[in-house]
């Protein structure tokens, strides 16, 4: 028996409320499913983004001093002396912030003097030890020197720093077509000038997502304080040594100064997982919404098709007593499951490229990848005919006899 698809449109014409209704449920899976797993990629992607920073091993330390008598720059020297010389520790430094807390202080540079128009920077105040402590590696240039480590004692308050270290990002950012090693840029607040002297491949300042997040500089500067607020330790251990060395920094610097607090100490991994918990959140959320998506057509289809079974008995088997096959029975309702499902990613296709557009304009989520629309189609299609053949089947079994009996 020769399979025609004429039949088939017929069929479907007389019985449109249900294939109408699946070709829907497709139509929106598809627009739903392949903007949520593309969403869920990109979350995945700043979650596996490299930070620069060896994570692992590093830990934070928080503290400031809360008497009249506290002495910044002395406990400072003290504390960096002392967690320098601990065995499993293999750097560390004072800084303004902690990366990916987000809590860098965001200044413009601009490569020409009072320059109206800057780069958006995250800025953190280091000694010499930063790079070190935080593990990143150096692609260019040099560390800085202990020499270069400006104090309260040194400068104003107000001075901006003479040297900067910047990620690769940043270097290529303010000079895309140049070396951006030993140039000169301005803050755009003082118009002083800062030399580049070392560019880093990574440093993460926050998971936001986007390049701005690695738009980092590094200035040899201890950060400001002025007896009361308080400031950050960054202290790189060996492996395995972290979580030991925590517990001894804890307990030496509660009680070494008396004219000092201990506000926190924690691993950077916290920060991190603070960092990502919302893409881990919606990677996790969308995930879960495909899945149920996807089983939810996989039902309708097979409820469309043992529909069609259970009210065509009679159908099926005078076709079958007229000389059609268990072969072109089962074709023929796969055929019929095809071409529903065909409607249903065509009518999705349209709806998924719509939403996408409307997630990029509202949302300033990057344009939908098709090969996460071409993924979903062909995952709807297959789900569709896998679906359809068990009761395709059991279309197939219906016996010759069984047009007579239910005359």
């Amino acid at each position: 028996m020769r399979l025609d698809i004429r039949p088939i449109l017929s069929a479907l014409r007389h019985r449109r409320a249900g294939a109408t209704l699946v070709a829907l449920q497709i139509a929106i899976t598809l627009a739903v499913a392949a903007n949520a797993a593309y969403i869920a990629a990109l979350s995945i992607a700043r979650m596996r983004q490299p930070t620069g920073m060896d994570v692992a091993n590093v830990f934070v330390v928080s503290t400031g001093g809360f008497t009249s008598h506290f002495d910044y720059e002395s406990t400072v020297e003290t504390d960096l002396r002392y967690l320098r010389s601990l065995d499993g520790v293999r750097a560390a430094t004072i800084t303004s912030g902690v990366p990916l807390s987000g809590s860098g202080t965001n200044i413009f540079l601009s490569p020409v003097l009072a320059g109206r128009k800057g780069l958006s920077t995250f800025y953190y105040d280091v000694d010499e030890g930063a790079v070190a402590a935080l593990g990143l590696r150096l692609i260019a240039g040099r560390p800085f020197q202990h020499s270069d480590v400006i104090t309260h004692r040194k400068i104003e308050w107000a001075s901006f720093v003479p040297e900067l270290i910047v990620t690769r990002a940043w270097a290529r950012a303010m000079f895309p077509h140049e070396q951006a090693l030993g140039k000169v840029v301005y803050s755009t607040f003082s118009n002083e000038p800062a030399r580049i002297v070392g560019i880093v491949d990574h440093l993460l300042e926050s998971d936001r997502g986007t390049s701005e997040t690695e738009l980092v500089a590094l200035g040899p500067r201890r950060p400001l304080n002025f007896g009361s607020s308080a400031y950050v330790y960054l202290v790189r251990t060996q492996p395995g040594q972290r979580d030991r060395v925590m517990r001894t920094v804890e307990e030496h610097l509660a009680t070494s100064n008396q004219d000092r607090v201990i506000d926190w100490v924690r691993p950077l991994d916290y920060f991190k997982e603070r960092a990502f918990a919302a893409d881990i959140t919606l990677a996790t959320v969308l995930t879960v919404v495909c899945v149920l998506l996807l089983a939810m057509a996989a039902l309708g289809a097979f409820g469309l098709i043992s529909y069609n079974v259970g009210t065509r008995t009679k159908e099926i088997g005078t076709r079958r007593a007229l000389g059609a096959r268990r072969a072109d029975i089962l074709q023929y309702y796969m055929l019929e499951s095809a071409l529903v499902t065909t409607a249903g990613n065509l009518v999705g296709t349209c709806l998924a490229l719509a939403v996408g557009y409307w997630l990029t304009v509202q949302n300033e989520f990057p344009r939908l990848n098709l090969l996460y629309l071409l993924g979903a189609m062909m995952t709807l299609w297959t789900i569709g005919q896998l679906a359809a053949w068990r009761p395709a089947r059991r279309a197939a079994a219906v016996p010759p006899s069984v047009a007579t009996r239910t005359v």
